[in-house]
């Protein structure tokens, strides 16, 4: 169908590609193609690297995959031959010059023009300059009379003047492909980012970003444009798969969209629980795993942890085990029966007394005439670990594991033990959020979250003082600081790299903020060895924070 020079139809396909699911992906870019065809688009927008999925790391050094990507272009490009929508699509692309992380053009059977990311990003969880060959500065792309700007990601996010490049060298418009992953209050930052662009060209954006979990990140859509006079003109939703048309027209001051699709988006409780369900059902079906199993406690970490699971998975497929020894309170037997009720999962208690009992007698001779401690509080813990591994292994279910960002940062986990586990929801979540979050689900059922709504994490759980229970009477304060200032501290010392002049400043003990910093970079070794976890804050363990496991500085 051919565009009329001043309306332009594009069907924007928000969707969830998976890392080297090449076929499935084809398979998806034509589903979208034909619903745009039914909705009479003229040309439809994909987000960066779709047809191999994003990101894929070292992946993309394989040669047999990027010609499978580009072989699947070529075969996309065919199906443009019908005179339906053009596609523009993002897919690795090997040229004379190298490798490039690009987007295509489609239209008329033909693949019309290749363009390539200009500013390889090489921060955070990017690390795009090891993989890929910048390329240079591009102009715009002719799509049936309209001239298209076509910059990648980071060509809009940087200070390479990508867009004003396009805007003086003749494009009418920006056409944005993005793989940008979520953390908290993502959306106001790319507004900014897309606002300052509009300002420095003078030009429209359409901002198009994927959806869905690939490992630790979670990419939440929100897709949207802007009109050149910096309004917001279109909205789609986060965390949800969809396809929608917007229209657009070419007025006396250039192409403006016109504002139909505005979408609600959640506020900050809700995306970042959203974001921690997506994670974990991607994780979970994108590697086969038919169902899950973790340890219920009765504590806070695994309750929330197990409504997290039901809302990504459904019940039928959470499978949660108390693991009881002697120092487990009665009222934490209560509250894990209560808490697996109200979320409607299969529960069973598997008495750890005689293995733990065992341990010690195959170690008495060894132990003998030293003290009991933290070895045989770890006994307890790897001896639930071995548990739930072996649940695992006889019946396929992943083990969801349960730590929290505090404890992950200390080292107040232990190796083997209830750090066993194949993914961890709330890995990048400080203690104090975990709470928030908790009351926050008790309250409200977040849309495509498959759990109950009401109270799904006993009010007892949340009201209560954590504990490991290995021991008689323990609390974590036994061992840590009250949540609240360690969580600020870390906070200060993990996601901000202050001194520790400047948080003593803020009004911390100085022997506090060294003894919690010399925690941080002595737990370096358990957090290499951790599960995945989704990220939700702007630094986390491993994809963005990644310091030296021998590592004798400290700031005093």
């Amino acid at each position: 169908m051919a565009a009329s020079p001043d309306i332009l139809r594009i069907a924007v396909a928000q969707l969830d590609p998976t890392v080297g699911d090449v076929a499935g992906n084809l398979a998806l870019a034509r589903e979208a193609r034909a619903e745009a065809v039914r909705a009479k688009a003229d040309l439809v927008m994909f987000s960066e690297l779709f047809i191999g999925g994003y990101p894929p790391e070292d992946l993309i050094l394989k040669t047999a995959f990027v010609e499978a990507c580009m072989k699947a272009v070529d075969e996309l490009a065919a199906d443009t031959a019908d005179g339906g929508p053009g596609i523009v699509i993002g897919s690795p692309h090997r040229d004379k010059s190298g490798l490039h992380n690009s987007v295509a053009l489609l239209d008329e059977g033909e693949i019309k023009a290749w363009r390539h990311k200009v500013d390889l990003p090489n921060y955070g969880e990017f690390d795009e300059k090891r993989v890929f060959r910048a390329g240079e500065m591009p102009g715009p792309v002719d799509f049936r009379g309209v001239r298209l700007g076509l910059p990648v990601c980071e060509d809009i996010w940087g200070d390479l003047g990508v867009c004003e490049t396009l805007a003086e060298s003749g494009a009418e418009m920006l056409l944005v492909a993005n793989g940008s992953p979520y953390y908290r209050d993502k959306m106001d930052v790319r507004y900014q980012i897309v606002v300052r662009q509009v300002i420095e060209s003078g030009l429209p954006i359409l901002y198009v970003n994927q959806i869905g979990g690939q490992d630790e990140l979670v990419f939440d859509g929100g897709s949207f444009a802007i009109n050149a006079d910096h309004q917001l003109a279109m909205q789609m939703s986060q965390f949800e798969k969809s396809l929608a048309v917007a229209d657009w027209r070419r007025g006396e001051g250039g192409w403006y969209c016109v504002r139909d699709v505005m979408a609600r988006l959640p506020e900050t409780e809700e995306a970042d629980w959203r974001a921690c369900v997506t994670g974990l059902r991607d994780y979970v079906d994108k590697n086969g795993f038919v169902d899950v199993v973790l340890g219920l406690s009765g504590g806070i970490d695994s309750a929330i942890c197990a409504a997290m699971a039901v809302d990504a998975l459904g019940e039928a497929r959470v499978r949660c085990v108390m693991m009881p020894y002697t120092y487990t309170a009665e009222s934490s037997l209560e509250d894990a029966e209560a808490c697996a009720a109200a979320l409607g999962v299969s529960y069973e208690v598997v008495p750890i007394f005689e293995p733990v009992e065992g341990f010690m007698s195959a170690l008495s001779s060894l132990f003998e005439g030293t003290n009991s401690g933290v070895t045989e509080e770890n006994l307890q813990s790897r001896t639930r670990g071995t548990i739930l591994m072996a649940i695992s292994n006889k019946f396929g279910s992943m083990v969801v594991t349960t730590g929290n960002k505090s404890e992950m940062s200390v080292g107040y986990a232990t190796l083997y033990g209830d750090m066993n586990g194949g993914f961890n929801p709330i890995k990048d979540l400080y203690k104090m959020q975990v709470y928030k979050l908790a009351a926050w689900r008790n309250e409200n059922l977040p849309p495509d979250c498959l759990g109950p709504n009401g109270v799904v994490i006993p009010q007892n759980i949340i009201d209560k003082a954590p504990s490991a229970e290995l021991r008689p009477d323990q609390t974590d304060q036994d061992s840590l600081p009250p949540y609240p200032a360690l969580d600020e501290i870390l906070e200060c010392l993990v996601e901000h790299d202050m001194a520790v002049d400047d948080i003593v400043k803020r009004g911390h003990e100085r022997d506090l903020v060294e003894r919690i910093e010399h925690m941080l970079y002595i737990a370096e070794y358990k957090r290499r060895q951790s599960a995945p976890g989704v990220k939700i804050t702007r630094k986390n363990f491993g994809r963005d924070r990644r310091y030296p496991i021998t590592n004798r500085f400290r700031d005093r």
